[in-house]
C-alpha cells in the first residue's frame, strides 16, 4: 500500500524571492506560476513570502510523484484559506495531493503527500 504515496519537502529563502521580484524579473515568474497564482501573491504587502511559499509546494510537487511535469502544470490555490493543488494535462487525474505551506522569518515551506491513482 505504501507504494502508493509519495511525500516531498522543500524549503525556499524568502530573500530569493525579494532581490528578484517581479518587476524586475516578470518572465522568470510567468514561467513558474499561473496568472491566477501571481496575481494572488502580489496582492499581499510581502508578496516575496508567497511566492517563496508557492515556489516550495511546487518543488514538493515534483519529488512527490513518480512522472516529470512543469512548474506550469501544478496549480496551487486556496478555498476557505486552505491550500488546494491540482494537476492539469496529462497528470490532471493521475493524483491526490495534499499539501501545507508556512513562512516564518526568512524561509518559506512547502510539504506535499501524494496518493497515486490506481485507474485500473
Amino acid at each position: 500500500m505504501i507504494e502508493n504515496f509519495g511525500i516531498g519537502i522543500d524549503i525556499v529563502h524568502i530573500n530569493k524571492f525579494e532581490i528578484m521580484n517581479y518587476s524586475k524579473k516578470s518572465s522568470f515568474y510567468q514561467k513558474t506560476f499561473l496568472p491566477s497564482e501571481i496575481e494572488y501573491c502580489l496582492k499581499f504587502k510581502k508578496p516575496a513570502e508567497h511566492f517563496a511559499g508557492k515556489f516550495a509546494i511546487k518543488e514538493s510537487v515534483k519529488k512527490s510523484i513518480d512522472d516529470p511535469i512543469s512548474f506550469l502544470d501544478i496549480e496551487t490555490f486556496h478555498v476557505d484559506s486552505k491550500l488546494k493543488i491540482k494537476l492539469c494535462g496529462e497528470l490532471k487525474n493521475k493524483y491526490n495531493l495534499l499539501g501545507s505551506i508556512s513562512h516564518e522569518k526568512d524561509y518559506a515551506i512547502g510539504m506535499v503527500i501524494c496518493e497515486k491513482i490506481n485507474n485500473e
